[in-house]
């Protein structure tokens, strides 16, 4: 029972990054998927979620069995030309991540407040400072909890629009059946799957459990880490996709085909109208805690990237300015803050491969994992899924340039 209750203690890591899971980037994209193709994308959503899955798995367990986060691995292995290229596309990555964040987070207390939107972006970005200091002051177990106390907030305000529009089953399952329907269903699917499996927070869940085997992990085997960093990983992903899924089912099942849906402004008076003011007070303020949390761990994240690649450590205050200089001009020349949201998500997309690609050949290498190597249907099922995100990417642009 003991044992029990210590494998408990260390589920946290994956909920920190789960949240970057349901971002206002996975909101926008979800809700205007399902706004617009209606159940067409479920599929998508399922699919990216297991994909997730997998993915923070390998990135955990790296961390936890080498005692090194991805990042710090590249850094040591690449020489530094291509070292300094591939910060910079890390860093771009980190960029799109704080604009979908803070832009959300923005709208979210337009929505609440009536606050400009600069000004709410402002704010945005300062209490995402307050947040990741209560883990700088109390340590990570405290901003695993904080963490865990926005995700209940989020999933209250995003499921409880399906108490009162709740799908019709047939249709439901008929999402599961993989097809798109144009181009910009190919866009929304791989803005989803950039929403979904998220690269920075790829390489920052590697360095979340790097410190698994302290306090809390002391005395107990690396297998029963691993195990117990399985059920964390599970637990949280299979929540970030529930919301993820409830997100564009509500859409599909209240909003398919009503104008003004291309939105999150619009999506607020939508709900207003056919759902109700309750629910979309919920679902504003659902927003809000997704904005305000997702953007703390963007900021952790990319702080992460800039040690493990450069070994440099910038003051936080710095950091966050620097990153949040491109959403509050997006703002202030006046791009439409929700469609800025969607090519956001493209841009994670567009990312994923450069973080998840070393991911896959370090834990396939015996020399690096010593015992805890991949099994060949673990690294297999990888590699499809890194085959399946690049396949995506290359329709992206094709649809984008070409066609």
């Amino acid at each position: 029972m003991r044992a029990r209750l210590r494998r408990i203690v260390l589920i946290g890591p994956a909920f920190i990054a789960a949240v970057a899971y349901v971002d206002p980037g996975n909101v926008a994209t979800n809700v205007t998927a399902g706004a617009s193709f209606g159940y067409t994308l479920v599929w998508v959503v399922v699919l990216a979620n297991v994909m997730a899955v997998l993915v923070q798995y390998l990135s955990a367990k790296l961390g936890l069995v080498t005692q090194r986060s991805l990042a710090e691995h590249l850094g040591d292995r690449l020489p530094t030309g291509p070292r300094l290229a591939y910060w910079v596309q890390a860093e771009a990555i980190a960029i799109a991540t704080d604009l979908a964040e803070v832009v959300g987070g923005a709208i979210a207390l337009y929505l609440l407040f009536d606050l400009p939107l600069v000004v709410g972006a402002v704010i945005t970005v300062v209490v995402s400072v307050l947040i990741l200091m209560i883990g700088d002051r109390r340590g990570q177990s405290a901003l695993e909890r904080t963490i865990m106390a926005f995700l209940a907030l989020i999933a209250v305000g995003f499921v409880a629009g399906l108490f009162v529009a709740p799908p019709e089953p047939t249709d439901l399952l008929g999402g599961l059946v993989p097809r798109f329907d144009g181009a910009e269903s190919v866009l929304l699917a791989s803005g989803i799957i950039g929403a979904t499996v998220m690269p920075h927070v790829i390489y920052l869940h590697s360095s979340l459990t790097v410190g698994r085997l302290g306090t809390r992990g002391e005395g107990l085997s690396m297998g029963t880490l691993l195990r117990a960093t399985r059920v964390d990983v599970v637990a949280a992903l299979v929540l970030a996709g529930i919301l993820n899924l409830s997100l564009l089912v509500l859409a599909a099942s209240a909003l398919y085909g009503i104008d003004g849906t291309d939105t999150l402004t619009g999506v607020h008076e939508v709900v207003t109208s056919e759902l109700g003011a309750g629910v979309a007070l919920l679902f504003a303020v659902a927003l809000l805690g997704s904005g305000l949390a997702s953007t703390s761990v963007g900021s952790a994240a990319g702080a992460e990237v800039m040690q493990g690649l450069l070994g440099i450590r910038l003051p936080r205050l710095v950091r966050r300015v620097v990153t949040a200089i491109p959403a509050v001009a997006v703002l202030a020349i006046g791009v439409e803050p929700s469609r800025a949201l969607v090519v956001s998500q493209v841009v994670l997309s567009l990312g994923i491969p450069f973080a998840l690609v070393p991911l896959v050949l370090l834990t396939a290498r015996r020399d690096v994992m010593g015992e805890h190597v991949n099994r060949r249907v673990v690294t297999a099922a990888a590699c499809l899924v890194a085959a399946i995100v690049i396949a995506l990417n290359l329709a992206l642009l094709w649809l984008t340039f070409v066609g």
